[in-house]
């Protein structure tokens, strides 16, 4: 199951990347607080977007091979991007608005539901 949670977690993060990627005005717009962190900046945008595309490509990976090194090195970006989301809630005043919910939901569990899969890939018994 936790390979099949790798999958899926970095199935959203490439196809979160080719929509970063392929449509960086509409995320900017669309996206739930993207547009209240700052003006439009596409370099910085498309980086966020090779983040994603790295992470996802690892995490697909390590649910493919169940290779849990790659699993967390796949995941570690995207906990540290929830994280930080998470010290701007508490700075924003714990909202609970639609940022946070879109938040929860597109950054806090994907990032760590892959990365507690990474982390508990060999105790299915499953060798690499």
């Amino acid at each position: 199951m936790r390979h099949l949670i790798l999958i899926g977690v970095g199935g959203l993060s490439v196809l979160t990347a080719a929509y970063i990627w392929g449509a960086t005005q509409h995320w900017y717009q669309t996206i739930p607080g993207v547009a209240q962190t700052g003006p439009m900046n596409f370099h910085f945008a498309k980086d966020v977007g090779l983040a994603y595309l790295a992470s996802g490509v690892a995490l697909i990976w390590a649910g493919a091979k169940h290779d849990k090194s790659a699993g967390i090195c796949g995941a570690s970006w995207l906990v540290l991007h929830a994280l930080f989301h998470i010290w701007i809630w508490f700075h924003r005043g714990t909202p609970t608005d639609l940022v946070a919910l879109t938040n929860l939901i597109g950054i806090q569990i994907p990032a760590f539901a892959g990365f507690i899969s990474a982390v508990n890939l060999m105790s299915e018994g499953v060798k690499i």
